[in-house]
């Protein structure tokens, strides 16, 4: 009977052990089915919480640099300006008058190659800051064409067109072009009319001497023709 109440008192606890095992199996099965713990299971909302507004920040952004790299393009095409026609200038066809004697030193006769005087500026300044005259040989807002004249320089200036002038400014500044021309080839020859078709090219011819007169200066650029002229030679 000892032994059987030995048995009798084993029995509730062995099927208290056996309980905890099935527990301790239940918790462990459930911990391989989900993974995670409760703490786990709170914790993966917050995680997946905090992913969508990074998402949508992603996206934000990337919509932003997209925007701006359209702006980017429309104010780029906006801003772009067509390049219009260069200015031809035919000099190869051009004739001078022949046998044509003009001197510095004869303005008078200068000016009448140029046509009628318009402005007349007796406090304008030469190549060398000094006082001199200016004449103007167009009116208003036309393209300029004028001789500056002073004890020492003579300076031959007019409009230089640009591709994006009209025809007609174009075709004004052609004709100053010509006039000059003629003028030039008057004083100096061949090598003066030379010396214009290479400014009207682009070239810059500075202290160089032909036949007898010194060019200070002579060029085209920035919408400005030039040639400066010492009357001393």
């Amino acid at each position: 009977m000892i032994f059987s109440k030995s048995q009798n008192f084993s029995q509730p606890f062995t099927t208290g052990s056996m309980l905890s095992k099935i527990s301790a199996i239940g918790l462990a099965a459930c911990l391989l089915v989900t993974g995670c713990t409760k703490a786990d299971q709170n914790a993966t909302p917050v995680e997946g919480a905090s992913e969508e507004p990074s998402s949508k920040q992603a996206l934000s952004e990337n919509d932003a640099i997209a925007s701006h790299e359209a702006d980017s393009r429309i104010d780029s095409n906006v801003q772009k300006k067509p390049e219009g026609k260069p200015v031809s200038y035919d000099v190869q066809n051009w004739k001078a008058v022949p046998n044509q004697d003009l001197s510095l030193e004869d303005v008078d006769t200068l000016k009448r190659q140029f046509g009628k005087v318009t402005v007349t500026d007796n406090k304008s300044l030469d190549y060398a800051s000094n006082i001199a005259v200016k004449y103007r040989f167009m009116s208003g807002d036309q393209p300029y064409l004028d001789i500056i004249d002073s004890q020492d320089y003579v300076e031959l200036g007019w409009y230089y067109a640009n591709p994006n002038d009209s025809d007609k400014e174009k075709k004004v500044s052609i004709n100053h072009a010509q006039k000059v021309y003629q003028v030039m080839t008057g004083l100096m020859g061949d090598e003066g009319s030379e010396l214009v078709q290479k400014i009207l090219s682009g070239k810059i011819i500075k202290n160089k001497e032909i036949n007898g007169t010194k060019v200070e200066l002579a060029k085209c650029e920035f919408y400005s023709c030039m040639i400066i002229m010492n009357k001393k030679g």
